[in-house]
């Protein structure tokens, strides 16, 4: 069934007849921004600027969006945009100048953008020392947040884990095909539930994959290796945008990015110990920390902040009166992986952190919208180990602890929120980092900690990485597991050629406001789907 309302058949004709040669050449219209004048001259293409990378379009949502490209070289970015793939009243914004500071990355947040529109897309850099010597232009579009009288309903999909345990871009299997299947259910925009890269992940050019069959990556310097440099880290997510099926995906869909563990290194924390990985020769947690920080917020298609203040990952998109989505970081304010079995909160049980917790349960109580998406880089209560301290206990790198008991360790920061939101109505978790695809109902009739009114969890995922699970289920706050499906028993980081691969779904009807949930396939097919009425 097809969802779009503009004419994207004729749109794609024209952009690809327009092609990798096509330049600006439009004085603006309705901005006030001026641009210089169509050129006078022939230039060769060498002596314009490209964006190899293609473009990313980021949270969109209240009249806003995010244009992400990356140039080849230095020069002043430049985005043209209208409502209908004519141009025929297009209005222009230069952005900034990017240099080698930002491994040439730029975005523009456009502002003042209709609900309810389709908004067509020209973006290029153009040279700082040739006015002659504008973009090569890519295009794209996105639908922005629906009107609220709309009566198309609303829909996205959300995954994680991308280019895992090996597992990188093979052109003989189609590439990062789960991202075309995605774009295929034309969704209003993709949320992005971490591990976006996998900098501690090596690729190499051939791997072993189940049923001895040979798994045939794309290789670069760059991920050859663990990522420790600045460039190693940049280079984990210019591999990514190296395959067709991510950069179609990306001008067509806005995403909203969080991050988890392997953007930086696998399971990491502040008190993560590298002395006996002898892959590394950079030990040093936190200086690891900020070149993989630096290369996430260079690459992600998410505002850079305002006044001098950097924006936190976590953060809430609108989108129309139907949905808020509560974007959370469960990553930068956690304490150490422990045992998790402290009775009172501390350093060591940190997790959302003070600022982000009130934030989340003010948010989700002042919102008027339909549907609360809270979007978690990590489950709830699934068991997530981190191996064994030294005197054999073992670790938790998420929330449960495997006690099956009251709430301790990480589990007080979610008991209070739980309590917190006790009486928000129609708020739905989802979730990925697992490798594997889940349905959960928390129940307090089921739970030891019961303050708390009941809701789901839903987990997808991987996108493109190995597929692990299943992971058993801690009952402190009553998970009942509804659905699931993961790799045979006995068998583990199976290759995306197993088929294991998984995104998820919602769509929200304008109608009765319901909100359904299909957890798909690699190629889109719905492996289990819930229709949840609004309370």
């Amino acid at each position: 069934m097809t969802r779009s309302s503009y004419p994207r058949r004729r749109f794609l004709i024209q952009t690809g007849a327009l092609g990798l040669g096509a330049s600006f050449g439009l004085a603006a219209c309705g901005s006030d921004d001026s641009g210089p004048d169509a050129p006078a001259v022939i230039v060769p293409d060498s002596a314009r600027p490209k964006l190899p990378d293609g473009i990313q379009i980021g949270d969109a949502g209240n009249g806003r969006a995010i244009v992400w490209a990356r140039a080849d070289r230095v020069a002043r970015m430049r985005v043209e945009y209208d409502t209908t793939d004519r141009f025929s009243n297009v209005r222009q914004v230069l952005g900034p100048t990017v240099s080698e500071a930002t491994d040439y990355t730029g975005r523009i947040e456009l502002t003042g953008l209709p609900a309810g529109e389709t908004i067509f897309l020209r973006v290029a850099y153009d040279s700082i020392d040739n006015p002659s010597a504008t973009g090569i232009v890519v295009p794209g579009h996105f639908r922005t947040s629906p009107r609220p009288d709309a009566s198309r309903p609303v829909r996205f999909v959300w995954g994680g884990d991308v280019a895992g345990q090996g597992w990188g871009i093979n052109p003989e299997f189609g590439g990062m095909k789960i991202y075309e299947a995605m774009r295929r259910r034309e969704p209003d925009f993709f949320l992005h539930s971490g591990d976006t890269i996998y900098a501690d992940g090596p690729i190499l050019a051939e791997v072993k994959a189940e049923g001895d069959r040979l798994w045939k990556n794309i290789v670069t310097p760059q991920v050859a290796k663990v990522a420790e440099t600045l460039d190693e880290y940049r280079g984990r997510y210019r591999y990514n945008l190296m395959d067709e099926n991510v950069r179609r995906f990306s001008a067509e869909v806005p995403q909203i990015w969080q991050w988890d563990d392997h953007e930086v290194t696998n399971n990491w924390s502040s008190s993560k110990d590298l002395s006996a990985d002898t892959r590394y020769t950079e030990k040093n947690i936190d200086t690891l920390v900020a070149r993989a920080t630096q290369a996430f917020r260079e690459y992600a298609p998410m505002p850079l902040g305002s006044a001098g203040q950097e924006q936190t990952i976590y953060r809430k998109v609108s989108h129309g009166p139907l949905l808020d989505v509560f974007v959370l970081d469960m990553r930068s304010y956690r304490g150490p992986n422990t045992a998790n079995l402290q009775t009172a909160e501390g350093p060591e049980t940190a997790f959302l952190g003070e600022a982000q917790i009130a934030w989340l349960i003010d948010g989700l109580k002042q919102s008027q919208a339909t549907w609360k998406i809270v979007a978690a880089d990590m489950p709830i209560g699934l068991w997530v180990p981190d191996g064994k301290d030294a005197s054999g206990n073992s670790r938790w790198e998420a929330i449960a602890n495997g006690n099956d008991g009251e709430a301790l360790g990480r589990e007080l920061e979610i008991a209070r929120v739980l309590r917190g939101i006790k009486a928000v109505p129609n708020v739905v978790w989802l979730t990925a980092d697992v490798h594997y695809c889940a349905a959960h109902y928390y129940d307090p009739a089921a739970a030891r900690f019961t303050d708390f009114a009941p809701f789901w969890e839903f987990v997808a995922g991987p996108l493109n990485a190995g597929t692990f699970g299943p992971n058993a289920l801690d009952s402190t706050f009553g998970p009942q597991l509804v659905f699931q499906k993961a790799p045979p028993e006995g068998q583990s980081n199976l290759s995306p050629f197993s088929g294991y691969q998984f995104f998820g779904e919602v769509n929200i009807d304008p109608g009765t406001r319901a909100l359904t949930v299909d957890l798909r396939d690699l190629d889109g097919v719905s492996q289990f789907s819930k229709t949840l009425a609004p309370a």
